[in-house]
């Protein structure tokens, strides 16, 4: 029985949707499907997820999370995720002469230099970093800018297992997890630091192939449509093709090289060459690697006069495995402290 009709089977008995490692559980266990593969889990969601972009709304599938699937005729509403747009800038490795203060690291300097540890207002940190000279821009409300941007980086770190810089406090004040006593948050950060290290192991511990049917879900759950295993790895060409689309107005056609490298073996300048020169017309190159990339490397995939080729290394892509549920489970435990402002009189004022 092939993956999708084992899942119609389970799909249909559980009566709701299930998460994709749950449904490779369940088809295995009930001796519908086998695989010979370390990696079942990232065969059946990449095959549900080519499923659903390519037959659309005749597709007997529906997404309705991260990497969970239901049945379209007997679910009542498609909650399909919203993902936030993609952005390459997330995934480049920037070249040191393009380096510049941005929002969250002008927060950081104003903080360590004026915040004497207590939290800071947005404001006053945004105002102190323009009176510096740290904080350089044109926008006419660098203060939501900046909130926005700390607001995101403590969300979007958070969902990595990492431990944030900053910390809220509400009301618009931040301040630095630096200052704070180890604790609990430190704990968890030191346990999922674990993970990270696991995670890479197991990588490396991949087969080619697995590994690029793994990139391939990735890229899927990242807002890459029509995600294409082309040739097995170590052959020097392209790996996956793929289209980023951002906000369904914009498709960038990306071709994307990954190299299963020990920490070791840093990726050199003529790889990143090689790869420029197997693009298609049209296309944009990604390479995306375990180990790292040289400085020489870096300089050239940031040639302002070629085609600019993204880079992610091997922390990168464990940070993104984990912030999009691949390979790892999400354990969270609601923590609660007293808000400083409340009073025996209520919420101050």
């Amino acid at each position: 029985m092939s993956v999708l009709s084992a899942t119609i089977e389970v799909l249909k008995k559980a009566g709701k949707p299930l998460h994709a490692h749950e449904i490779t559980k369940l088809i295995i266990q009930a001796g519908l499907w086998k695989s010979e593969g370390k990696t079942p889990e990232a065969t059946v969601s990449a095959q549900l997820y080519s499923d659903i972009k390519t037959n659309g709304d005749k597709s007997a599938f529906i997404k309705v999370d991260p990497q969970t699937f239901g049945l379209r005729n007997s679910t009542s509403e498609s909650k399909e995720a919203k993902t936030d747009p993609p952005v390459l800038k997330k995934i480049m490795k920037p070249s040191p002469e393009n380096e510049s203060f941005s929002f969250s690291n002008c927060a950081q300097k104003v903080l360590e230099e004026f915040g004497s540890n207590e939290p800071m207002h947005y404001r006053e940190i945004t105002e102190k970093a323009l009176e510096k000279g740290w904080l350089v821009t044109g926008g006419k409300t660098p203060e939501a800018t900046m909130y926005a941007q700390m607001f995101t980086e403590i969300k979007r770190q958070q969902k990595r297992g990492e431990r944030p810089r900053f910390v809220q406090h509400g009301r618009g004040y931040f301040s630095l997890s630096q200052w704070e006593e180890c604790g609990l948050a430190s704990l968890i950060e030191q346990h999922n630091l674990q993970v990270r290290k696991a995670l890479h192991e197991l990588l490396l511990a991949m087969k080619p192939g697995e590994f690029e049917e793994l990139i391939s879900l990735l890229l899927a759950e990242m807002g890459f449509e029509m995600v294409e295993v082309t040739k097995l790895s170590g052959d020097g060409g392209i790996d996956v093709r793929g289209t980023l689309v951002v906000g369904d107005a914009v498709h960038i056609k990306m071709a994307v090289q990954v190299k299963k490298w020990k920490l070791r073996n840093n990726i050199q300048a003529p790889v990143v060459q090689q790869v420029r020169g197997s693009l298609g017309v049209h296309e944009q190159g990604l390479i995306i690697t375990t180990s790292d990339f040289s400085a020489g490397a870096v300089k050239e995939a940031a040639q302002h006069d070629k085609t600019p080729i993204a880079l992610m290394n091997g922390k990168q892509l464990v940070m993104l495995l984990m912030e999009h549920g691949i390979g790892v489970l999400r354990s969270t435990p609601d923590l609660f402290e007293i808000d400083g402002e409340f009073t025996a009189g209520g919420i101050a004022k």
